[in-house]
Protein backbone atom coordinates (compact mmCIF):
# COMPACT_ATOMS: atom_id res chain seq x y z
CA UNK A 1 0.00 0.00 0.00
CA UNK A 2 1.29 3.26 -0.53
CA UNK A 3 1.91 5.87 2.23
CA UNK A 4 -0.05 9.51 1.76
CA UNK A 5 1.97 12.42 -0.29
CA UNK A 6 3.77 14.64 1.99
CA UNK A 7 1.70 18.01 2.99
CA UNK A 8 4.40 19.80 0.28
CA UNK A 9 3.65 17.32 -2.32
CA UNK A 10 -0.28 17.59 -1.81
CA UNK A 11 0.11 21.23 -1.94
CA UNK A 12 1.82 21.05 -5.24
CA UNK A 13 -0.06 18.27 -7.22
CA UNK A 14 -3.06 20.92 -6.38
CA UNK A 15 -1.23 23.63 -8.00
CA UNK A 16 -0.23 21.63 -10.96
CA UNK A 17 -3.80 20.50 -11.65
CA UNK A 18 -5.01 24.17 -11.06
CA UNK A 19 -2.42 25.80 -13.08
CA UNK A 20 -3.51 22.89 -16.05
CA UNK A 21 -6.68 24.25 -15.98
CA UNK A 22 -6.01 27.59 -16.04
CA UNK A 23 -3.87 27.35 -19.15
CA UNK A 24 -6.93 25.56 -20.75
CA UNK A 25 -8.74 29.09 -20.46
CA UNK A 26 -5.66 31.11 -22.03
CA UNK A 27 -4.11 32.03 -18.61
CA UNK A 28 -0.10 32.26 -18.17
CA UNK A 29 0.66 30.63 -15.27
CA UNK A 30 3.93 29.63 -13.12
CA UNK A 31 4.53 27.54 -10.26
CA UNK A 32 7.37 28.10 -8.21
CA UNK A 33 9.08 25.39 -5.57
CA UNK A 34 11.15 27.23 -3.17
CA UNK A 35 13.32 25.11 -1.84
CA UNK A 36 12.60 26.04 2.23
CA UNK A 37 9.01 27.66 1.37
CA UNK A 38 5.69 26.69 0.49
CA UNK A 39 5.05 26.16 -3.43
CA UNK A 40 2.91 28.67 -4.88
CA UNK A 41 1.52 29.28 -8.42
CA UNK A 42 1.92 32.50 -10.24
CA UNK A 43 -0.84 34.03 -12.16
CA UNK A 44 0.38 36.42 -14.50
CA UNK A 45 -1.63 39.51 -14.02
CA UNK A 46 -0.75 43.43 -14.43
CA UNK A 47 0.85 44.93 -12.69
CA UNK A 48 2.14 42.21 -11.41
CA UNK A 49 1.22 38.51 -10.45
CA UNK A 50 -1.05 36.98 -8.16
CA UNK A 51 0.47 34.53 -5.77
CA UNK A 52 -2.06 31.62 -5.19
CA UNK A 53 -1.15 28.76 -2.35
CA UNK A 54 -2.58 25.60 -1.70
CA UNK A 55 -3.04 25.33 2.04
CA UNK A 56 -4.81 22.70 4.18
CA UNK A 57 -7.34 23.75 7.12
CA UNK A 58 -9.12 21.62 9.41
CA UNK A 59 -8.56 18.76 6.80
CA UNK A 60 -9.60 20.73 3.47
CA UNK A 61 -7.28 22.04 0.90
CA UNK A 62 -8.29 25.48 -0.34
CA UNK A 63 -6.17 27.77 -2.91
CA UNK A 64 -5.42 31.11 -0.99
CA UNK A 65 -4.48 34.51 -2.57
CA UNK A 66 -5.23 37.31 -0.31
CA UNK A 67 -7.12 37.57 3.16
CA UNK A 68 -10.57 36.44 3.89
CA UNK A 69 -12.90 33.76 2.86
CA UNK A 70 -13.72 35.72 -0.26
CA UNK A 71 -10.10 35.37 -1.50
CA UNK A 72 -10.38 31.19 -1.23
CA UNK A 73 -11.89 28.85 -2.79
CA UNK A 74 -11.58 24.82 -2.20
CA UNK A 75 -9.06 23.15 -4.11
CA UNK A 76 -11.61 20.20 -5.29
CA UNK A 77 -14.23 22.57 -6.05
CA UNK A 78 -15.54 22.71 -9.43
CA UNK A 79 -15.68 25.54 -10.31
CA UNK A 80 -11.95 26.96 -8.47
CA UNK A 81 -10.37 27.42 -11.67
CA UNK A 82 -13.19 29.91 -12.62
CA UNK A 83 -13.09 31.29 -9.30
CA UNK A 84 -9.40 32.00 -9.91
CA UNK A 85 -10.00 33.17 -13.41
CA UNK A 86 -11.91 35.70 -11.95
CA UNK A 87 -8.84 37.23 -10.74
CA UNK A 88 -7.70 37.61 -13.72
CA UNK A 89 -9.76 39.64 -15.00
Amino acid sequence: MAASPAPQEQQFIHLVRLAWDLRKRGLGVAIEVPSREQPVLLLARMPGPVRIMAVALDGRWFFTWGRGRAHRVRALADDAADRVWEVAQ
